[in-house]
């Protein structure tokens, strides 16, 4: 079995649950974090829809250098972020879809000004700074959805939102 297609299953049940939960997030919400050190809730969503645009760069790509400016996306609406989150998921695919599994066993590099902060295979550059990442981050997005009082959907099974509970 390829790697790719090994893969794509994964991503997509991740990228399905994933968009329920930003999708959850009230607009006049945008702003609120649970504390000073925290994202603001907008911004935590608009960090989960740009993470897919990692999977196609580190695919497509050798290297990403930090120090080129990369701007944190910032949707200023729901229409905005899910527009965002669904272009980048369905180009990430795409790209998957036409790795080989010699594509996805080469190198991938972070650089920031040319110094290398580290070098992995572009398959765990997938797996753990797109996929986790992304995992990661819905889980905090979920808590936020509780702590301001909007339904949490299921993720890996029904939540008390959805169960009846």
């Amino acid at each position: 079995m390829a790697i790719k297609d090994s893969l794509l299953p994964e991503f997509d049940t991740e990228m399905a649950t994933a968009r329920r939960v930003i999708e959850r997030l009230k607009e006049d919400k945008y702003d609120w974090a649970p504390h000073e050190k925290s994202m603001k809730a907008g911004r935590l969503a608009s960090h989960i829809a740009e993470m897919a645009v990692w999977g196609t760069i580190s695919i497509s790509q050798d290297s990403l250098d930090l120090a080129q400016g990369h701007q944190p996306f910032n949707a200023a609406s729901r229409q905005e972020l899910l527009a965002a989150f669904d272009k980048n998921v369905a180009e990430c695919r795409k790209t998957i879809e036409g790795a080989s599994d010699e594509t996805l066993m080469q190198s991938w590099s972070l650089l920031n000004e040319g110094n290398t902060i580290m070098t992995l295979p572009k398959i765990t550059v997938i797996r753990s700074f797109v996929l986790n990442h992304i995992i990661h981050h819905r889980g905090q997005l979920s808590v936020y959805l509780r702590l301001t009082g909007s339904p949490v959907p299921s993720i890996y099974g029904p939540s008390a939102d959805e169960s009846g509970a």
